[in-house]
């Protein structure tokens, strides 16, 4: 909705929105039923993937700290294309394995991609002139 709303004839549309989630999740180490998740979008001319990598390096530092390393592998999100899924390197263990990262070493954080052309024309824009990326983080 917010492409729909946005006058892009005034420039890109950059958003974040932080809200509440409530879900039927059994609480662990790594999820509860309840907890705030953050979105974020871009849409402008001549976004890339470099975009989205460096927006997110800056992001997961400042929230989790410059020493976290970040991991990122490919995925399927039906509105983003490519899409990946971010890890963080665990907190707890710095990333040798533990309870908490499932002995892995990382943890999942959020899931993003370059927005999907058809979203951009189904919004009435011109996918060939823009482009932009989304995150959820949650």
């Amino acid at each position: 909705r917010p492409m729909d709303a946005h006058d892009f004839s005034k420039g890109g549309l950059r958003m974040i929105a932080p809200g509440r989630v409530y879900r039927r999740d059994t609480d662990d180490a790594t999820h509860s039923h309840q907890f705030h998740q953050i979105e974020g979008l871009v849409v402008d001319k001549n976004i890339t993937m470099a975009d989205l990598k460096g927006t997110l390096d800056l992001v997961m530092k400042k929230m989790f700290g410059q020493e976290r390393e970040l991991r990122w592998r490919p995925s399927y999100f039906p509105f983003t294309e490519p899409s990946v899924e971010v890890d963080i390197s665990c907190f707890k263990c710095g990333g040798k394995g533990c309870n908490v990262c499932k002995h892995t070493g990382w943890i999942e954080i959020l899931g993003a991609g370059m927005v999907h052309p058809n979203v951009l024309e189904m919004s009435g824009l011109d996918s060939s002139v823009y482009s932009g990326f989304a995150f959820g983080l949650g």
